[in-house]
C-alpha cells in the first residue's frame, strides 16, 4: 500500500491506496485547520502546531487500519504551494509559516520591480513579483525583522519543515521549489541573481532532489511512533496543484484542470519546456524536471462563497433561485478580491467591490453577481492560457464545484466550454499516489493515468453570448477601479 498525505492550508488528509491507485475503504482521515488571519494582512500558522496536525492525520489513519495486513511500502505527499518558514541551525522555527495569502510584504514588490526587469524575471522564475512569493517575503523579513533574518539558517516551504522533523533533512522537490518565485524553471536551480539581491546563500535553501524516485526513511523518533512506517520509503512532497492535475488526468496541453476549493486555479500540465514567453497574467512552475504546469490562480473561490453564506443571510434555496434567473439580470458588478488579487493582474492593493446596488437589490442578486464574477476571472486565465496552449477539454475539480452545480453551470457558460466533472473527490491525494507509482515504474506513461468522469456540465451557446457582454462590462469596471491595464 501507499500512504498519501495531502497537506493543505485548510486541512490535512491522510489515506491509504493500493498499487492500482484505488483508495482503501474507510482508510481516510482529515484534520481541519485554518491559517490565522491578522488585521495587517497576515495569513500564518505556527510551524509546530501545523506539524502536529500532519502527525495527527497519520495517527488517525493508522489507527483506523490496524487490521490491514498489507505493508505500507511508500508514503507520498503533496503540500500547499508558496508557504515560507525560517528555521535556525538547530531546526527550530524562527518564524511562523506564512501562506500565499499573507500580504504584509506587499510594499516590497515595488522595490523588486525597480531593481529587476519583471518581465524577464517572470519568464525565468515563472512568477510575477507579488507578496504570494518568497522574494517579497524575504525582503520584508530582512528589512523589518533583521534579528530574525540573521538567526535563520534555512528558509523552507512547510513541506520541507515536515521533512526536517521526520527525516532530519530538508531536501525538496523540483515541484515545491518551482513555486517559490526564486527558482529558475528552465535550469531547475535556485536563481542566483535573486539570491544575491536577497542576501541568501544556496546553503540557506533546501537541496533539490535529483530524481522523482528519491526517497527517505523516518528518523528513530518517528519510526518508534509509527512502527508500521519504520521501513516505508517517503517521497519528497510535490505541490497540491500539480497533484490535482495528475489526479484529474490533466497532463496534456489540450486538457485543463479548473479547481475551485478555498481559492481557485486553472492549470495545464504537459511534458516539455516552459513557453518561450509566459503570458503576463499567468504563472509557470514544474511538476518535475520533465513536465511543466502553467496557469493562473484566483485568491477568491470557495472562500468567497463561504463569506457570502456567513454574511448575507441567504435563503435556503438561494442556488435554485440563481438557476432560474437570467444571467446578469441583477445589474451589479462584483469584483471578487476579498482576499486580494493574484491572477491575472497581480494587484497588491486590490479589494472587493459591489457596484450598482439599488433599493431593490436582494441577497440572491449579490450571490449571483459574485458567482458570475469568479467565472469572469476564470475566463481571463482561460484566454491567456490559449495564447500558449490549445485547451480542448476542461476538467472541474475541487469541493466547491461538486457542491454547487449551479456555479459549475455559470462557469461553463461564461467559458463557452463544457465542464467534465471529475469523479474523484480527492484528486490531489490520488494524484500524488499516481506520481509515486510512476516514480517506481508501476506507471510508465501519463497516458496510463485515466480520467474518471461523472458526466458533464453543458455550456449553452446563447447564454455564453449573453455573458460575453457582461464580461466586457466587468473588465471595464476592473480596469477603472483598480487602475489596471485591460486584461
Amino acid at each position: 500500500m501507499i500512504l498519501s498525505l495531502d497537506i493543505g492550508s485548510s486541512s490535512v488528509r491522510a489515506a491509504l491506496y493500493d498499487f492500482e491507485a484505488n483508495a482503501i475503504p474507510r482508510a481516510f482521515a482529515k484534520i481541519g485547520r485554518s491559517l490565522v488571519v491578522t488585521s495587517d494582512g497576515g495569513a500564518e500558522i505556527d510551524a509546530d502546531d501545523a506539524f502536529i496536525q500532519v502527525a495527527a492525520a497519520i495517527d488517525a489513519v493508522l489507527k483506523k487500519t490496524t487490521k490491514l495486513n498489507s505493508d505500507i511500502e511508500y508514503v507520498a505527499s503533496c503540500s500547499f504551494w508558496h508557504s515560507l518558514v525560517g528555521v535556525d541551525a538547530t531546526g527550530k522555527p524562527t518564524t511562523k509559516v506564512f501562506g500565499w495569502a499573507d500580504t504584509r510584504s506587499r510594499k516590497y514588490t515595488d522595490i523588486l520591480r525597480k531593481q529587476f526587469d519583471e518581465t524577464a524575471r517572470h519568464n525565468r522564475t515563472g512568477a510575477r513579483f507579488h507578496s504570494s512569493f518568497w522574494p517579497a517575503k524575504l525582503l520584508w523579513l530582512r528589512k523589518e525583522f533583521a534579528e530574525v533574518f540573521a538567526k535563520t539558517d534555512q528558509w523552507l516551504s512547510f513541506s520541507d519543515y515536515v521533512s526536517l522533523r521526520l527525516f532530519g533533512n530538508t531536501t525538496t522537490s523540483v515541484s515545491m521549489a518551482s513555486g517559490t518565485g526564486i527558482f529558475d524553471i528552465r535550469k531547475c536551480e535556485w536563481d542566483s541573481e535573486l539570491l544575491k539581491f536577497l542576501k541568501i546563500k544556496p546553503s540557506n535553501l533546501p537541496a533539490i532532489a535529483e530524481k522523482n524516485s528519491d526517497t527517505f526513511i523516518l528518523n528513530k523518533k518517528h519510526a518508534k511512533r509509527w512502527p508500521r512506517l519504520s521501513a516505508s520509503k517517503w517521497f519528497p512532497a510535490i505541490s497540491d496543484g500539480a497533484a490535482d492535475n495528475l489526479g484529474a488526468g490533466c497532463l496534456t496541453k489540450s486538457r485543463a484542470a479548473l479547481m475551485v476549493g478555498t481559492s481557485g486555479a486553472m492549470r495545464v500540465a504537459y511534458t516539455g519546456d516552459p513557453p518561450a514567453q509566459i503570458p503576463d497574467g499567468l504563472w509557470c512552475y514544474r511538476v518535475d524536471r520533465k513536465r511543466v504546469i502553467i496557469g493562473g490562480a484566483l485568491s477568491d473561490g470557495g472562500g468567497l462563497y463561504h463569506w457570502l453564506k456567513q454574511n448575507l443571510n441567504l435563503p435556503h434555496d438561494a442556488e435554485s433561485q440563481v438557476a432560474k434567473r437570467v444571467p446578469g439580470s441583477h445589474g451589479l458588478t462584483f469584483l471578487p478580491f476579498l482576499a486580494g488579487e493574484r491572477g491575472t493582474g497581480y494587484n497588491e492593493s486590490a479589494t472587493g467591490a459591489i457596484l450598482g446596488l439599488r433599493s431593490g437589490t436582494d441577497t440572491v442578486d449579490i450571490l449571483q453577481a459574485a458567482l458570475e464574477s469568479v467565472a469572469y476571472r476564470f475566463y481571463e486565465i482561460f484566454d491567456q492560457l490559449n495564447s500558449v496552449v490549445n485547451v480542448k477539454e476542461i476538467v472541474a475539480t475541487g469541493g466547491a464545484l461538486r457542491e454547487s452545480l449551479v456555479w459549475a453551470k455559470i462557469i461553463a457558460d461564461v467559458l463557452g466550454r463544457d465542464l467534465i466533472m471529475n469523479n474523484f473527490r480527492e484528486s490531489s491525494s490520488r494524484g500524488v499516489v499516481l506520481f509515486a507509482l510512476e516514480s517506481i515504474g508501476k506507471i510508465r506513461h501519463h497516458r496510463e493515468i485515466h480520467l474518471e468522469s461523472k458526466g458533464k456540465v453543458k455550456s449553452d451557446a446563447n447564454t455564453h453570448r449573453i455573458y460575453r457582454n457582461f464580461r466586457a462590462a466587468h473588465r471595464a469596471s476592473y480596469k477603472k477601479l483598480l487602475n489596471q491595464p485591460d486584461v
